[in-house]
């Protein structure tokens, strides 16, 4: 019986042997063999509703299913934006105050209409909202609790329809922008420039949300003329609309999908818009459970996308053109899983069961070497396995910030001047970006990221306040030309003028374990002057509010691109944004406020890009180098991580609907992680061999007392 028993445990540890599916595979069998792309997510996306969603884990999943008017091109350098849902580009026309249009360079300029022609072969995803009778009648929009009953997600509804887009979907979406009560965040910068829509707002105020129907009421400067053509009129001039136009703030919503969304059972269900926008885009959204995973399926209506057929950078790899003219998508599902922790996705990417990764600070010695002169390189390891990576500055900033409104580090006389000078060049970017970066960011020069108009290369991009150009490079200045500066604006080794110490208070949201170590390298750098630097911390809300109240001293935030003009960082700084302006509101934290400044900046917002745009730019600059209102910061760098089976990848940090260009060799990815996670049964096969040499002679002793006991009963 013992070794029967052996005999079992033998063919048990064989088993895995029998199959293909190694044993730690966290997926169904055979799906790694799909054209499916498997993802994470670390916190659930709050808001999928394309009126109200304005953040970036938000998009990555609505900007696969919804689709603007425009979209930026794949790989075209300066950013690019083209037609996604147009026929071409939209035509502006100038009008006067009689609406008698007039020439782009006209005085008399009142008005720009911008005038869009939809592609007329575009339908919705089939959705159960479109499903209609033969008298008009949509049965679906009314559903009984016990029709509801089984209904988990969308795909437990059985019968959808679809219908095809039109210009008044475009409409219906900024009409639902205008409404408050839906909360776009974006609604009051809009209403500066859309004709129309902040009477619109007010009209609708006191309204409640099932009292309203949107179709049959009208904003003045947004009119369909039929069922491909529509028309949005703004006030003056401003080129940078054209950027908003690309945004999911502006892609279309039918209203069928509103009234099936707001029928009781489903919102009790948490089934609303928010949770399962409609689109025209190339997936669309079949399950959304946030505390396991989100799931798309490609959109079977969609036939109007196809890959690029030029665009790519002179360096790049031509391969990544190799499908060009395509249509797409080429992956049929994506998969989200949720991965709250960074060492579990990094172990599941290693073992190939994600299909890219971003790299943490823990395993960037693991994944990355630095060369000699900063380069960065795959370690041995990440090569061995041919994975790949995209090294990208991205369109933002993180900056330090003087609160202009301080009466110690804010105002604009030369000792002001001179005090917020000497401390942003104590503060050593270069030095914080090795430590705590890995070297995956750039000294900013200013508030303009690399690859956006504006920013300059080279010796004319430098700040000359903080850095001097020696060997065709910018080096920082020394910390003894900051103390000078220091004891020029009366603080001379860090004393104030009665001798004692000069403190500063530092606020911060950052209070962590993990943000220790950050907290104080910045006490450090101010100690290099003889400054005392406390901190003080808070949680993010009251954080916001500090800021809102002008109740900060010093802080650090940061700005992602939400289009690539430079307006979109200048505006930081514009007068007319600062809190203690605005009753506190306003993106101008550090609440800077120089009316040169301020003036320059209204000229440079209407200006198309050029050379007089240009001029006005770098007029601002200096302002701002001199005030320092900022300590200017850095500009990170995105470090992603792909498979070698994962193709088509490109960086674009501005365009976030680009999983429908990425392609999948399945059979590759299958392989890999046939030969990563062969399962190790030798330390099995040791501990039952243990087992044996152990029980051996248990097993023997206990036959001898057997057979002496049988013999005693026989001589009995």
């Amino acid at each position: 019986m013992f070794l029967k028993k052996l005999a079992l445990i033998g063919i048990f540890l064989s088993l895995p042997g029998c199959s293909e599916q190694p044993w730690n595979n966290p997926y169904a069998e055979n799906t790694v063999q799909q054209p499916i792309l498997f993802s994470s997510f670390s916190a659930p996306p709050k808001h999928l509703d394309t009126v109200i969603s304005y953040s970036s884990n938000e998009w990555g999943i609505s900007s696969q299913i919804v689709e603007p008017l425009l979209q930026y091109h794949y790989f075209k350098q300066p950013y690019t934006l083209e037609p996604l849902t147009l026929q071409a580009m939209p035509e502006q026309v100038y009008l006067n105050n009689d609406e008698v249009q007039v020439s782009a360079n006209s005085n008399d300029i009142v008005f720009t209409e911008y005038r869009f022609k939809l592609k007329d072969n575009i339908q919705f995803q089939p959705h159960p909202a479109f499903v209609k009778t033969a008298d008009n009648d949509y049965p679906l929009h009314h559903l009984s609790e016990k029709a509801l009953q089984n209904i988990v997600n969308m795909t437990d509804f059985s019968e959808v329809a679809s219908r095809p887009l039109r210009a008044s979907d475009y409409v219906y979406a900024i009409k639902r922008m205008g409404y408050a009560k839906n909360h776009s965040p974006i609604l009051g910068s809009m209403q500066e420039y859309i004709v129309g829509l902040k009477a619109f707002t007010e009209n609708l105020k006191d309204l409640p949300k099932d009292k309203i129907d949107l179709r049959s009421l009208e904003i003045s400067g947004v009119k369909v003329i039929n069922d491909f053509e529509f028309t949005i009129r703004i006030h003056g001039q401003y080129p940078q609309f054209i950027y908003w136009l690309s945004m999911n703030f502006f892609a279309p919503v039918p209203w069928e999908a509103i009234a099936f969304y707001n029928q009781p059972g489903l919102v009790k269900k948490n089934i609303t818009y928010d949770t399962y926008p409609v689109g025209t885009g190339p997936y669309m959204l079949v399950e959304n459970n946030p505390n396991k995973r989100m799931r798309l399926l490609a959109n079977p209506n969609y036939h109007h996308g196809f890959y690029p057929t030029e665009g790519l950078a002179e360096k790049a790899d031509a391969a990544l053109l190799k499908d060009a003219g395509k249509p797409l998508p080429f992956i049929k599902e994506l998969i989200y899983s949720l991965e709250k922790e960074s060492v579990p996705l990094w172990n599941k990417f290693m073992q190939g069961y994600y299909d890219a990764s971003g790299v943490s600070s823990d395993n960037f010695d693991q994944a990355v070497s630095i060369g000699g002169n900063g380069s960065m390189n795959l370690t041995a390891e990440m090569q061995d396995r041919d994975i790949q990576f995209l090294n990208t500055i991205e369109p933002s900033i993180f900056y330090f910030g003087f609160n202009m409104a301080d009466e110690v580090v804010g105002g604009y006389s030369e000792k002001q001047r001179k005090l917020r000078q000497a401390l942003s060049l104590a503060i050593n970017y270069e030095e914080y970006i090795s430590i705590f970066l890995n070297g995956r960011g750039v000294a900013a020069q200013g508030p303009i990221p690399p690859g956006i108009w504006g920013f300059q290369e080279g010796e004319k991009g430098v700040n000359p306040i903080l850095y001097d150009w020696k060997n065709g490079q910018a080096q920082r200045k020394s910390i003894t030309e900051a103390k000078r500066l220091l004891a020029e604006a009366g603080y001379p080794n860090g004393k104030k003028p009665d001798g004692t110490k000069l403190t500063l208070h530092y606020d911060t949201a950052a209070t962590g374990p993990d943000s220790k170590a950050q907290l104080n390298w910045y006490r450090k750098q101010f100690e290099k002057l003889g400054v005392e630097l406390v901190i003080r911390g808070t949680d993010y809300n009251r954080f916001q509010e500090k800021v809102r109240n002008a109740k900060v001293q010093l802080f650090s935030w940061g700005w992602n691109a939400d289009y690539p003009d430079p307006e979109n960082f200048l505006f930081l700084l514009a007068g007319e944004n600062a809190p203690i302006n605005n009753q506190g509101t306003g993106v101008n934290a550090a609440n800077y406020d120089n009316p040169e400044y301020n003036q320059l900046f209204k000229q440079m917002k209407s200006l198309e890009n050029g050379e007089e745009r240009q001029v006005i730019i770098e007029k601002m600059l200096q302002i701002l180098r001199a005030d320092a209102p900022w300590a200017w910061g850095l500009h990170p760098k995105s470090l992603v991580l792909y498979h070698g089976w994962y193709q088509n990848v490109w960086a674009n940090p501005l365009a976030n609907n680009t999983l429908k260009y990425k392609k999948l060799d399945e059979a590759l990815r299958f392989k890999q992680q046939q030969t990563w996670n062969q399962p190790v049964v030798w330390p099995l096969w040791l501990l039952l061999l243990g087992a044996v040499l152990i029980s051996y002679p248990l097993v023997r002793g206990y036959r001898a007392r057997q057979r002496a006991v049988i013999q005693t009963e026989v001589n009995r």
